[in-house]
């Protein structure tokens, strides 16, 4: 199931399911629909800029999708689809580098507006570390507001803990893998 595309070993997104949700690989055929789950002005509070229009966001994911210029780093990206009501509801995102020993996954997530509060961005999160888990990663990390509790909870449930770290006025969330948990038993 994993495709290796250069000898540094760069993963490719693929497919998950959890009870709810599909975790579906992003494709630039997805920009309308995802403008509209992306279009409240609100989701932007603690990340800055605007809703993006079907247009920026189609060009935004043709950059996305064409891969990291970096042969050694892994650009992954889902889109969220709630089966139930066979609708887009957000996105999930993975940024997979080397580091020290292992790879080093930097995660992030963001669920629209309407589907907020449905407990969402947990079971998403909770889908991409465990696919995270299987793959050649030794550590997940999350970048969170301080003020931003929702995502901390989700980070929480995901098994991330907070740290002392900083960085762009955001605390540095972390969690080995289990890959990492058995190297260093």
């Amino acid at each position: 199931m994993l495709q290796v595309r250069r000898s540094t070993n760069p993963l490719d997104a693929q497919a998950i399911s959890t009870r709810r949700l599909d975790l579906l690989p992003l494709r630039v055929g997805h920009a309308e629909e995802m403008a509209t789950v992306l279009s409240d002005p609100a989701l932007h509070t603690f990340v800055g800029g605007m809703p993006d229009t079907p247009h920026t966001l189609r060009s935004r994911y043709q950059r996305i999708t064409a891969g990291s210029p970096d042969p050694a780093v892994s650009w992954l990206n889902w889109v969220i689809r709630l089966r139930a009501e066979s609708c887009l509801t957000g996105t999930v995102q993975a940024t997979v580098g080397p580091s020290g020993p292992g790879a080093v996954a930097e995660i992030a997530w963001v669920v629209g507006s309407p589907w907020q509060g449905r407990g969402i961005a947990t079971e998403a999160a909770q889908g991409l570390v465990g696919w995270l888990d299987r793959q050649p990663v030794h550590t997940v990390i999350a970048h969170i507001h301080p003020e931003h509790r929702a995502s901390a909870a989700v980070a929480t449930v995901a098994g991330l803990t907070p740290t002392d770290e900083w960085r762009e006025g955001e605390i540095r969330w972390h969690r080995n893998t289990r890959r990492s948990r058995q190297d260093n038993p």
